[in-house]
């Protein structure tokens, strides 16, 4: 399912962040940015240990580890994108903890960051929605709403993709795609980014 917004395209599919052919994959990191489970451990896993190495220099300037809402930058390693853009989301605690403003955080500043680095594809997975616990419809909303807002003031990159692990959520993002993003969309056969 793709989307047009302002020139520019958000796409909705089904499939594994570490198999996207894209200009940078996004990491749903822990703070440590040492790998660990879910999005985050099967990046370092399929990206080999120059991602890991990488993450170790950028841990030396930040002994305390990456903020929530903070962005980094890393090679692709040995996965199909060139570059990993690593993102720290907000643990979901009911709502009230301002939660929703620190998710829009993490996704504004790796589109920057891709914009910064001239970037044109950038591939996300549903950020915080795992092991973190945030409610995938919430979530989205955010998510899309976040990249419309980006791409009608950005020229990069050309190209969001949402990539959603399961059919439930492929789903909801396209039900609240329609509702955010309108009707203006068609359907897209391709799996890949």
């Amino acid at each position: 399912m793709e989307h047009k917004v302002n020139g520019h395209t958000i796409r909705l599919i089904k499939g594994d962040i570490t198999d996207q052919e894209a200009d940078a994959v996004v990491n749903a990191a822990n703070p440590s940015l040492m790998g660990g489970g879910g999005v985050d451990g099967a990046i370092h896993r399929r990206g080999g240990p120059s991602i890991l190495e990488e993450c170790r220099e950028i841990r030396r300037s930040r002994p305390h580890g990456l903020p929530t809402g903070e962005a980094v930058i890393t090679t692709g390693g040995d996965l199909r994108a060139r570059h990993v853009i690593h993102t720290v989301g907000p643990m979901w605690r009911g709502g009230s903890q301002g939660e929703p403003q620190l998710l829009a955080r993490a996704y504004v500043n790796t589109l920057k960051l891709a914009a910064s680095h001239g970037l044109k594809i950038v591939a996300f997975p549903s950020i915080s929605t795992g092991a973190y616990g945030y409610p995938i419809n919430s979530a989205a909303t955010v998510a899309l709403t976040t990249a419309r807002d980006f791409l009608r003031e950005s020229p990069l990159p050309e190209t969001v993709v949402f990539v959603l692990y399961s059919e439930s959520d492929l789903e909801t993002y396209i039900r609240k795609a329609e509702q955010i993003l309108g009707l203006n969309h068609r359907p897209t056969d391709s799996p890949r980014a």
